[in-house]
């Protein structure tokens, strides 16, 4: 056995190699294997700790400056001709460096959005802090356009949708695409930017901008996701048919049901559960998971599953879903309906009767549903108003799931998983498409069931392919980084309350803190604060525990319909119990790391997309009631403005600092705090405010408001000092005691409330 490296040989190894500092990299270059990888991390988040390195995604360097070699991003050219780039490897806590592009004789010509590896020396110059050159460009991704077409005699130009830019690409009359006055195009930008007139070409028709359909259209085309499926693809589901019982367990005799949301558009999980009838384990319960067998349909190499990597998983907007899969699949095949045959990976788990999982089994079979049903008709059912299927099944189905939940309840509250109370929206559309109503949802027991029911299964996925030191995707989430955490520690000092310190952090701190916000104003505040400081979960073959559910062994085994990193589960479980050859290759144990990145990256891409169309009909909702108060909190401070969570929807809109009353305002990015110049006044999060609806723009998303009272306090109306014009006067905003300006010692006050505030910058979340 290798013996482990000291922190200088670690801190020497990094600082001779930038390029290659992920733990895997330090692991090979120090022949660390096995158990030692754990020594490994430790020694790793000691020199974390220490302030020696600074992590992100799953690489160590110096916190403070950028590696040597680094990969950078064209982002403009200067009025001088100077090509800028964007590194995209800064993590560091100040403001991100410029890097200043030194072409040589024979460098290939380089364009913004275009992606390179160079050589970087750091340089002391007011314009910019490093100079590189090229090592190889590796690869071009011209800048993506989502507009609206305004038509001139000779082309046009494209006006962006994008929130916050007012930019307009010129457009050739040989690059309009047949686009005409008013269409929502999509485009590529052209050449090298240019300032005042940058230029585009148009690759997308996608038709009326007023229409509803064109809202999830906008965000599907702008980030990026694949929304039609080759021809190969096709051809290649079409070809499947149904899977017989050969090499299967037969399963159809048991009550396997779906539960679902009343709009599922698949059904790729089904449960059943009853109680264990062995005597040495008294009140405990048999709990099967079954889920849909895509890895039966969509082989390795296969057009299916290079689509479906590509894809990464499912992205659902409230008018549509973009699948992973085609229809022919995902709604049929692998979708578990009632009443048919369907072949299926299921799981058989016993639990004792607090909850705490005794064994596990998996088997390869084919079902048959009895019921699809609804979370509403489950719960009314155990809420003793079953309908005629539900009260048939109400004895034999229903309440077993229900004593089998409750015994997971009690392992839930022992584990401690960090329990957030963000209520989650649901937009409802019209036939036509237009926005009827904005809800929030509500958290039935059967929702929590069927959540347990698939952790469960998870854990046990994960736990049974590490015992047979199967290759597989975890799902990690690591713990917060110190910085988050002290960025919420002093939020939570500010709102009167307290987080651990000076221990371990286990997310029963974390749960303590937020049962403590319960009921107050600062609820909120607290787990959107909790939410931001949390980490990025990810997809990996390196298994780092999952933090937020409290679990060390986690995989995503339950939804291989719409997600990538389930399917490399299932096929890691037929390799593992030698099922057929449709497991996973050597060529894709190789590449786990690769896939768990691609995959990781789909996941956001899809979440962005799926708020910004959220945004985009929330604005659409309100865009009628333009005038109208609403009630909220402060979600956000940014040097130009203040985010506000509406209460009633739930969405976010800009307070612009013109917006903010008479007095100006000055921005502490520190303390994340907005403090009025004359009155002393500090405007932070989570204060609940009066606004205004100015705007809405359905197109953008954006919703602009105006803000009436703060705190109850109404703010002082007119114009905002020395803006409203030569010869008129300063306005004294809200005066101390007879009529003078607020004194030194409220200032003083003022400045100390914001201090108490400390809280890093957080962004819109």
């Amino acid at each position: 056995m290798s013996t482990l490296p000291s922190k200088d040989q670690i801190l020497e190894w990094i600082t001779e190699n930038p390029t290659q500092t992920a733990k895997r990299d330090i692991a090979k270059a120090f022949g660390i294997k096995g158990a030692q990888r754990i020594d490994l991390k430790r020694i790793l988040k000691e020199l974390e700790a220490e302030g020696h390195l600074t992590k992100r995604s799953k690489t160590y360097r110096d916190p403070d400056k950028l590696p040597p070699v680094s990969v950078l991003q064209v982002s403009e050219t200067t009025p001088d001709g100077d090509m800028m780039a964007k590194p995209l490897e800064w993590h560091g806590d100040g403001i991100e460096p410029k890097v200043l592009l030194i072409p040589r004789a024979g460098d290939p010509a380089l364009g913004v959005g275009d992606r390179i590896l160079a050589r970087l020396t750091a340089v002391k110059d007011p314009e910019h802090q490093y100079e590189a050159r090229l090592i190889r460009r590796i690869g071009s991704n011209p800048k993506k356009i989502v507009g609206i077409f305004k038509k001139y005699s000779e082309g046009g130009v494209i006006k962006a949708i994008d929130k916050g830019v007012d930019t307009e690409w010129r457009v050739g009359p040989d690059a309009t695409g047949g686009a005409q006055e008013g269409e929502l195009v999509e485009a590529e930008q052209l050449g090298a930017p240019n300032r005042m007139h940058p230029r585009a070409r148009i690759v997308a028709r996608l038709g009326d901008p007023s229409e509803p359909r064109a809202v999830s259209l906008i965000a599907i085309h702008q980030h990026g996701i694949p929304d039609d499926f080759p021809d190969d693809v096709l051809a290649d589901a079409d070809s499947k048919k149904p899977a017989g019982l050969s090499g299967r367990v037969d399963l159809r005799d048991m009550p396997l049901v779906t539960i679902d949301p009343a709009d599922a558009r698949d059904h790729d999980d089904a449960v059943y559960a009853h109680a264990d009838d062995d005597p040495r384990n008294p009140g405990g319960h048999v709990i099967w998971v079954a889920i849909a067998d895509v890895a039966h349909y969509v082989r390795p190499g296969s057009p299916l599953d290079r689509e479906a990597r590509k894809r990464g998983n499912s992205s659902y907007f409230p008018d549509r879903v973009v699948p992973m899969l085609p229809d022919r699949l995902s709604g049929d095949l692998c979708s578990l309906h009632e009443g048919v045959p369907r072949a299926c990976i299921a799981v058989r788990m016993i639990v004792d009767a607090h909850g705490h999982k005794k064994s596990q089994k998996f088997v390869r079979g084919l079902m048959r549903s009895p019921a699809s049903l609804t979370y509403q008709e489950v719960q009314a059912a155990m809420d003793g108003d079953p309908n005629e299927r539900c009260a048939a099944m109400l004895d034999d189905v229903i309440k077993p799931l229900y004593a089998a939940y409750h015994a997971l309840k009690l392992a839930r509250e022992r584990r401690q998983p960090l329990n957030l109370d963000l209520p989650e929206r649901r937009i409802v559309l019209t036939e036509d498409g237009k926005v009827a109503s904005v809800n929030f949802v509500d958290r039935l027991d059967a929702h929590k069931l069927i959540e347990e029911f698939m952790v469960l299964a998870n854990v046990a996925a994960a736990e049974t392919l590490k015992a047979k030191n199967t290759p597989l995707l975890f799902r990690v989430h690591e713990e917060p980084p110190a910085d988050k955490l002290e960025s919420l520690r002093d939020t939570a000092e500010a709102a009167g309350l307290t987080l651990a310190k000076g221990q371990v952090l286990q997310t029963a701190h974390l749960n303590k803190l937020l049962a403590d916000a319960a009921g107050r104003d600062e609820a909120e505040l607290i787990n959107l604060s909790t939410l931001r400081a949390m980490t990025q979960a990810y997809y990996g073959p390196i298994n780092f525990g999952h933090f937020g559910l409290a679990l060390q062994d986690y995989a995503h085994f339950t939804s291989p319909i719409r997600r990538y990193s389930d399917l490399i589960v299932h096929r890691a479980l037929i390799t593992a119990h030698k099922w057929g050859d449709d497991g996973l290759t050597a060529q894709e144990i190789e590449r786990l790391e690769e896939t768990g990145t691609h995959i990781s990256q789909t996941e956001r891409r899809s979440m962005i997309a799926e708020r910004d169309t959220t945004d985009r009909y929330l604005a659409a909702f309100l865009s009628d009631r333009l005038g109208a108060e609403f009630s909220g909190k402060i979600s956000g401070i940014a040097k130009f403005g203040v985010f506000v969570r509406l209460d009633e929807t739930g969405a976010d809109g800009l307070i612009p600092m013109r917006n903010l009353g008479r007095e100006y305002f000055h921005f502490d990015p520190d303390s994340a705090t907005l403090m009025g110049s004359e009155t002393g006044m500090v405007i932070g999060l989570g204060q609940r405010v009066t606004v205004k609806l100015v705007e809405a723009a359905p197109v953008t998303g954006g919703i602009a408001l105006e803000l009436l009272t703060i705190e109850d306090q109404e703010m002082p109306k007119g114009g905002r000092g020395d803006r409203r014009g030569r010869g008129s006067k300063r306005p004294t905003g809200r005066k101390g005691p007879k009529g003078k300006p607020p004194s030194k010692r409220k200032l003083d006050r003022a400045k100390q409330k914001k201090a108490k505030i400390k809280v890093t910058r957080q962004k819109r979340g």
